[in-house]
């Protein structure tokens, strides 16, 4: 199978294995990948699990021909990967490894020898010439091992991006990417969020045109959407809007009340409703759900004055993958002393940003007229923002919307007649109380201020500080008149038919302009307020948070160069071209400054 014209695909699929790792159910079976770049030299890319010597090296020579490799390029040594280099060197004695210096501590290790007469340790940077295909390693610790390095082949803009953008599932089974890619993710390299956003960073300055992972299909097309997820995923983001129940119930009374739960919580608007039966589903899928969704219940019993075992499994699953940023509620159940709800959130204290509801419910062996009522609010509590969202169950005239203004930052949204845009401000202040009125200042050079002063109406959006700095490169590091920043969503509208954002807000209003005042550079609009609602009780985002907690710290230790002051972007390097554009915000070299 070719990959490009020079690099040819020669792994394997495996039918055989039933459990990946020893844990993962894997239903389609699995695939091995490895390469062959043919060039002047020939460099193979990593080998195959231990099962498929043979098949592989059949591939391999069907693929070179007469020719022999000049490089074996081991990228991770996991032995699916790696099973393989010490028969590929009996088959290939005077082939060159090429490898981290913590990858030959490791072949000592399964091998009994580092290869120190037939290698090259390469590290952060390093380069390998083919002849026309130039190589240049990128190091990426713990995704999601130590030693892992990925490889970038700038003749063809090819990323052998090692484990990274894997998923179960053999190559000769065609199914969606995303669900097995999440779970494969979520459960393997979920751990390292903070060291696959550093590899995420190192990518941005690449020109990727295919990604070649070591599990999983070649990707070549809408790369965007590859990333983006693997952004979410790695920066610990909800993927979608929705409520997981995960439970636990020993005699049936338990999943009753989730059962009512579930149908009170669909009644309610809420998007997506997952219910996972811990004892009985695939837990892995219930993990994938728990990070896919942004709100979950745990339901289980109290079990020998603790919890239910599979649900103790269940929340070390997440506390070992760095749950954070959801809305967790509890239900537990007890027939004379419930501990579970206790039990279970001093398990999740040491998970960053959770958000627990205040409405718990307290069964005693079974659903009464009490219990019935605390389950009806913790719906209630749950779908606050769904109602809120909905025409036919908003307050549409919730004013103490305008309490959530303050010096914070603001996604305003207008229409062009064409589509939808949207841009971070930071300056909406209420001017007058009666009636209401409301001043937004934006800069004219902004496509927005052309689109708001021609049709007289914007959406003010009340960011919280759960939003994600992806929020900020959306809306304030591209112009509308270039992009359309709503493409990969499904925005929902007020009344005047803007959309408000469907997350990471706290409240909209939706104002219509009355007046303006220029000022010089910027233009201020007074606006009268039409429509206002509180979609939660989350705090407002303010510009001090912003850059303390979610603006990006350039990592510039050590580094000689250039800094962007929008987004953190280094450039390293004696000058900086006056025509650089920052690759991340797309901002130009008056907006960087030199490292001191």
């Amino acid at each position: 199978m070719f990959i490009t014209n020079d690099i040819k695909y020669i792994g394997v699929n495996d039918h055989k294995v039933d459990l990946f790792e020893g844990q993962y159910v894997v239903p389609n079976g699995m695939a091995y990948n490895s390469y062959v770049i043919m060039d002047e030299k020939v460099a193979v890319m990593d080998t195959v699990d231990a099962a498929f010597t043979h098949e592989w090296l059949d591939n391999l020579e069907h693929t070179l021909g007469s020719r022999k490799p000049d490089y074996l390029i081991v990228q991770h040594m996991e032995p699916d990967h790696s099973a393989n280099i010490a028969n590929f060197v009996k088959r290939y004695p005077e082939v060159t490894l090429v490898s981290s210096a913590k990858a030959f501590v490791m072949m000592k290790n399964f091998f009994g020898t580092d290869f120190a007469d037939k290698r090259i340790v390469v590290g952060e940077g390093d380069t390998l010439s083919l002849g026309e295909h130039i190589l240049t390693f990128v190091t990426a610790p713990m995704v999601h091992w130590p030693e892992v390095i990925v490889t970038y082949d700038s003749r063809d803009k090819v990323l052998f991006s090692a484990d990274g953008f894997g998923k179960f599932g053999a190559l000769d089974v065609e199914e969606d990417w995303a669900c097995e890619a999440r779970r494969y993710y979520i459960g393997i390299v979920g751990k390292y969020g903070a060291q696959v956003q550093t590899l995420l960073k190192k990518a941005a300055g690449l020109d990727i045109e295919v990604i070649c992972p070591l599990h999983g299909p070649v990707l070549k097309e809408n790369l965007g959407y590859y990333l983006d997820l693997y952004n979410t995923w790695s920066s610990y983001q909800p993927e979608e809007e929705g409520i997981v129940i995960a439970y636990t119930s020993v005699y049936g009374n338990t999943k009753k009340a989730v059962t009512l739960l579930a149908e009170k919580l669909r009644a309610n608007g809420c998007p997506k409703v997952v219910v996972n039966d811990l004892a009985r589903c695939d837990m892995a899928e219930a993990v994938e759900d728990a990070f896919r969704y942004s709100k979950l219940v745990l339901a289980t019993t109290t079990y020998n004055a603790e919890i239910f075992p599979f649900m103790r499994e269940f929340i070390n699953h997440l506390t070992e993958r760095n749950f954070r940023n959801r809305t967790v509620a509890f239900i537990e159940n007890g027939s004379w002393a419930p501990l579970a709800a206790k039990v279970m959130r001093s398990m999740l204290e040491k998970c960053v940003n959770l958000t627990f509801t205040e409405n718990i419910v307290r069964i005693l062996s079974a659903l009464n007229e009490e219990s019935m009522t605390s389950l009806n609010a913790l719906a209630d509590e749950l779908c606050r923002d769904y109602l809120a969202q909905q025409d036919s169950t908003a307050d549409k005239n919730d004013l103490t919307a305008l309490f959530n203004i303050g010096y914070g930052l603001y996604v305003v949204t207008s229409n062009d007649g064409r589509r939808d845009n949207g841009l971070i401000v930071n300056t909406v202040t209420q001017v007058t109380n009666t009636p209401n009125r409301v001043a937004v200042t934006i800069n004219k050079e902004n496509y927005s201020h052309h689109v708001i002063k021609q049709t007289g109406k914007m959406n003010v959006c009340c960011l919280t500080v759960d939003a994600p700095f992806k929020v900020f490169e959306a809306f304030g590091f591209v112009s509308g008149r270039n992009v359309d920043k709503f493409a990969n969503c499904e925005p929902l509208r007020s009344d005047n038919g803007l959309v408000f954002l469907p997350r990471y807000i706290n409240s909209f209003m939706s104002l219509k302009v009355e007046s303006y005042v220029d000022l010089d550079t910027h233009g201020m609009f007074i606006c009268e307020v039409t429509e206002a609602r509180v979609i939660s009780d989350r705090e407002t985002m303010t510009y001090s948070y912003y850059f303390d907690n979610v603006k990006p710290k350039p990592e510039t230790d050590g580094k000689k160069g250039y800094v962007c002051k929008i987004c953190g972007y280094v450039y390293e390097g004696d000058e900086l071209p006056d025509d650089f554009i920052c690759p991340l915000c797309k901002h130009g070299a008056a907006d960087f400054e030199e490292i001191k």
